[in-house]
């Protein structure tokens, strides 16, 4: 149901390309294959160990990956070009 200068499914290829980019980003996220570590790798900060016990490989503590996680959210701007430049 595209109207306008879109062409049909435009908008579902958008939508589909978004979460496929979601999804390959969660996959590079999952914990490292291996143990975890004792101390943090950005801080040396000791890791708790209830912490390592339910994320099998964590590598940081959770202010770091706090951390890590808000920077590679960026500053919320759409990485993409906006949707009326994509389906013109």
């Amino acid at each position: 149901m595209a109207s306008g200068w879109a062409q049909e499914g435009a908008v579902q290829e958008q939508i589909d390309s978004t979460v496929n980019d979601a999804v390959a980003d969660a996959r590079a996220r999952l914990a490292h294959a291996g143990p975890s570590l004792a101390y943090c790798e950005a801080c040396d900060e000791p890791i708790p160990e209830r912490r390592r016990e339910l994320i099998p490989g964590v590598r940081r503590c959770v202010a770091c990956q706090a951390d890590l996680d808000a920077d590679e959210r960026g500053n919320g701007m759409n990485r993409r070009a906006s949707k009326d430049s994509l389906l013109r």
